[in-house]
């Protein structure tokens, strides 16, 4: 049963407003509709504030490959402090990978090799090609919707989407 919706977000690991949107939009989304199978949900890295933030991609990413992926999203989003001042050192993502419980050896691994270094890149290409210039950008079905926080225009947009 494919979900007529899909929602894609654009987002950077040190952003505070994705940080908000996580804390504030997410919880009402998944609620509401991904958890009730009306919305795919699809994260996207749009790392933009330095190397931090490329980096914590790339860890989400290594945290992916041990099916931890959301775990290690939320995590890194609830240690969110302030841009580029070593909050998402490498030291941290690896920490944050044993304290999830991750094979850290093979996290480590994954992480230290810079596998996902050109995923990441990529998914930054398509977002830039997307029309993706700040964080959180967020399309429904290719939409993109301009006021990020704006929960009514969500529910209006998705309603009626669904009910095409």
């Amino acid at each position: 049963n494919e979900s007529k919706v899909t929602i894609v977000e654009f987002a950077d690991f040190q952003c505070p407003y994705c940080g908000e949107w996580q804390k504030t939009i997410f919880p009402k989304l998944k609620e509401e509709y991904i958890n009730q199978g009306k919305v795919k949900f699809v994260y996207w890295d749009y790392p933009f504030l330095g190397e931090e933030s490329f980096k914590a991609s790339e860890a989400a990413l290594c945290a992916k490959d041990q099916d931890k992926f959301w775990e290690y999203h939320d995590y890194v989003f609830a240690n969110q402090n302030q841009e580029n001042n070593g909050a998402f050192s490498d030291a941290n993502l690896k920490k944050f990978a044993k304290d999830l419980n991750l094979d850290y050896k093979v996290f480590d691994n994954c992480f230290d090799q810079r596998i996902y270094k050109s995923q990441v890149e990529e998914s930054v290409q398509s977002g830039t090609s997307y029309g993706v210039d700040s964080t959180p950008t967020v399309f429904i079905n290719g939409l993109k919707i301009n006021q990020a926080f704006d929960w009514e225009s969500y529910k209006q947009i998705i309603e009626s989407e669904l009910a095409k």
